[in-house]
Order: C-alpha cells, then sequence, then structure tokens
C-alpha cells in the first residue's frame, strides 16, 4: 500500500469515496432513469418495443468488449502504477459522452448517435471502476477496507438520488424549468445530460488534488497483452485446484450478478415501454428504488449475521425470481404491478450485493484479498454481456411472435439468469474455508 502523509490520508479517502458520488451520475442519469428512457420513447421510433431490444443489443455488445479486455486492464493497472491516471482519463471522456448525449434530438436520425454514446460509455464506464476499486488497496488499511468501500458505495447512491431531485425539482416538474431552460425539442431532458457532465467534472476535482499516485514497482515485469491472459488463467487453475467451492462461488455469483445488473439497466425501460411510465413517473420510481436498495442492503446485513451469507444471497435470489415472474404473469394489471414488483425486485438486489461481497472476504486468506477480490471482479465482468443479450433475444422474438407488450417478456431473460446463478450457487458449500496457498 502507498505510503500516504498522515495529513493527507483523510483527505485521500475522502477524495476517493467522492468520486463514487461524481460518477454515479453517470450509471443514474445515463444508463438508468433518463438517457435510456429517452432513447427508447416514441421520439425516437413508433415501434417502442423494437428500441428496447436495440438498447440491448448495444448494451450486451459492450459487455462482451468489457468481458475481453478489463481483466486484463485490471491486471496491468496493478503492474504500471499508473491507476489515477487512468482512472481521471476515463472520467474524462465519460464527461464528453455526457455532454455529447445533449445533441441527440428527439428525432429517429439520431437514434444510432444515441445508441452508440450509450455502449462506448458502458465500456468506458467499466473499465473506469476497474482502475477505481484497484485503488482501494493504496488508500486503506485491510481492517478499514470494508468500511470505506461502503461508505463510496453509499455516498454513490445517494449522489444519484439528488441528481434524480435535480431533474424532477429543477427540469421536469416547472412549467418554466431552471436557467430559463425550454421544453421544446426535449431540451429541459437533454439538459440534463450536461448537467450530468458537470457534476462529474466538478466532484472528480478532490480526486485529482488529494489521491496520491501509486508509483510503478519496478521490480515487477511488464508484460504482453497476451501474457496477461495467460497469467490469468493460472490464477484460475490455482484457484481450481486450492479451493474448487471458491471457483464455484466466483462462477455462480458472476452469473447471477449479470442478473442484478439487468434489473437496473433495464428496470426503468421495463417501467417506461412495459408499463406506461411517463418521464415524471420515472424519476419517482427511481429515486424510490434507490431508498429502497440501500434499505434491503442494510437489512441483508442484519440477516446474514443470523442466517449465514449463503443462505442470506439465496433467499434474495429466490425473492427476485419470484418477484420476477409476478411482474411478468400480473403486467396486465397496470402500472400498479411494477411499482410493487419493482420496488420488490430492488429490495433484494441489495442484500444479494452486499453479501456476495462478504462470502468473498470470507473465503480470502489473509494477505491475498486483492487477489481474490480481483478474481471476483473479474469474472463479473466476464460474464457482462449474458442477460443483456438475452433480453435482446427475447424481446426480439416476442416482437417477431406479435405478442402483446412484447418488452414485459424482456423480463424473463433477466429472472432466466438470475435462477442459474441461483442454481449454480447451491452446490457451493456455505463456508468453503480460506483459499489455500500453494
Amino acid at each position: 500500500m502507498a505510503i500516504i502523509d498522515a495529513r493527507r490520508s483523510r483527505l485521500a479517502t475522502r477524495a476517493w469515496a467522492l468520486w463514487g458520488w461524481a460518477e454515479h451520475s453517470y450509471p443514474t442519469i445515463i444508463q438508468t432513469f433518463i438517457f435510456a428512457t429517452y432513447i427508447t420513447s416514441s421520439a425516437f421510433g413508433s415501434n417502442t418495443d423494437a428500441l428496447t431490444a436495440q438498447l440491448g443489443n448495444a448494451t450486451w455488445i459492450a459487455g462482451l468488449i468489457v468481458a475481453l479486455v478489463a481483466p486484463v486492464i485490471g491486471r496491468r493497472s496493478d503492474r504500471s502504477g499508473r491507476r489515477k491516471f487512468w482512472l481521471l482519463v476515463n472520467s474524462a471522456i465519460l464527461i464528453a459522452l455526457m455532454v455529447a448525449s445533449y445533441f441527440v434530438k428527439p428525432d429517429p436520425a439520431y437514434l444510432m448517435f444515441g445508441l452508440v454514446l450509450y455502449g462506448v460509455g458502458a465500456v468506458i464506464q467499466e473499465i473506469a471502476m476497474v482502475n477505481y476499486y484497484a485503488m482501494l488497496k493504496q488508500l486503506s488499511t485491510p481492517a478499514k477496507m470494508a468500511r470505506l468501500s461502503g461508505f463510496a458505495w453509499g455516498l454513490g447512491y445517494l449522489g444519484g438520488i439528488a441528481m434524480l431531485l435535480i431533474a424532477l425539482v429543477g427540469f421536469y416538474l416547472p412549467a418554466h424549468p431552471w436557467f430559463g431552460i425550454s421544453t421544446d425539442n426535449a431540451e429541459n431532458i437533454r439538459f440534463m445530460f450536461l448537467l450530468s457532465g458537470l457534476w462529474m467534472l466538478i466532484f472528480s476535482i478532490p480526486l485529482a488534488i488529494w489521491v496520491p499516485e501509486l508509483p510503478r514497482d519496478e521490480s515487477v515485469a511488464k508484460v504482453s497483452f497476451i501474457q496477461s491472459y495467460r497469467d490469468l488463467f493460472a490464477q484460475i487453475r490455482r484457484l481450481a485446484k486450492q479451493s474448487p467451492d471458491a471457483l464455484r462461488f466466483l462462477i455462480a455469483s458472476a452469473i447471477y450478478r449479470d442478473g442484478l445488473a439487468g434489473v437496473f439497466t433495464f428496470g426503468a425501460v421495463l417501467g417506461s415501454v412495459a408499463f406506461g411510465f411517463s418521464h415524471n413517473m420515472v424519476i419517482y420510481f427511481g429515486i424510490a428504488a434507490s431508498v429502497v436498495a440501500g434499505i434491503g442492503a442494510v437489512i441483508g446485513g442484519l440477516i446474514d449475521d443470523k442466517i449465514g451469507t449463503k443462505r442470506t444471497i439465496m433467499v434474495a435470489l429466490t425473492g427476485l425470481v419470484i418477484v420476477g415472474l409476478g411482474i411478468f404473469v400480473f403486467a396486465g394489471v397496470g402500472s400498479i404491478t411494477y411499482w410493487v414488483g419493482g420496488l420488490l425486485l430492488c429490495l433484494f438486489v441489495g442484500p444479494a450485493q452486499a453479501s456476495s461481497r462478504t462470502f468473498v472476504a470470507r473465503l480470502s486468506p489473509k494477505g491475498r484479498e486483492g487477489e481474490i477480490f480481483g478474481l471476483y471482479q473479474t469474472s463479473g465482468e466476464a460474464m457482462s454481456f449474458i442477460a443483456p443479450l438475452l433480453w435482446s433475444i427475447t424481446v426480439s422474438t416476442a416482437i417477431s411472435a406479435k405478442v402483446a407488450n412484447p418488452t414485459v417478456w424482456g423480463i424473463l431473460a433477466i429472472v432466466l439468469v438470475l435462477a442459474v446463478g441461483l442454481a449454480l450457487l447451491i452446490r457451493v458449500h456455505p463456508n468453503p474455508g480460506e483459499v489455500q496457498h500453494d
């Protein structure tokens, strides 16, 4: 861990956590609640169900790229010692993409431009998170790492809620939005993309100033892109030999975590296209969903201590599968189905995410936490295209079959991914023990 002057240590850790507040403007405003629902609205085509399938295509292609490059980028980041530099570069690109999103006008001619921005942003954001999480070890001790990570996670959610409230109060509800912004040509919606970029720029400055760069370890030789993959596969083989249950958990969690990501990626699109949520209603739902997810994580932590980590994850995944099927079955009832079911999904997502990290922490031996958590992150990235690919296939098939409300069928794709992850998790020992040294 990099040696940080005591006087700057607190500033450095807080600045690192504040980047979570800054960055969350992207997944909240762009990926989920505003831009994603904007480019799948009737302004970009009369068949909004087909638009959701195209959004799925952009997402799974981005996920496949991430699966190919992010694992190696993470390993090379550990060796190069330029994590802060690349995080700031990725941040600058995300900011530029948010600014560019403002120029996606509500016209079908701009759909492809919007989808490309969305896909590129998904790739850059994941790569940024690789470097961001890697910086955690250099800023904290093992004893305080979970606390700092949890603080940054919570701060990110609060940042997302703050942005949604600004969108609602300043630009959606008023007849005359702030700063004299017009409602013509979706100007009030598109201005939120500019504001998101400005938000990230401002709150990334503390990280640029106060978080030190990790110096390169000159004792570690540079390796090629191909060698990085060889090292990764060798690491996986060692884990399979040392702790088969740990490897089984990494595989199972990679699959169901992709399903969890799908809940947030397509959650707002389901609300707007399949259940007729207005722009304002999507924002209300987004605020409620963020709060409920946070409450769910707290409840999950309390349950985890009583029934065990694996059981907590299984209860959460089972709840997600049941609720997802319920949303599909009762979709015809109307928007109340998604208000209840969608928020229940968010309630179960929190415990599944939090307890998964706890499970990894418990099987990681002292001194090898970074290695095991690195594999945890890598495995998740490797599977990040499955749910969006199945979403796109399912919705497209439903459109071809001319069924009513084809977008709602997309939830079956997410349920399938979660169910497969749950089935694989059943085979994992509830207490696999620490990974053994060679």
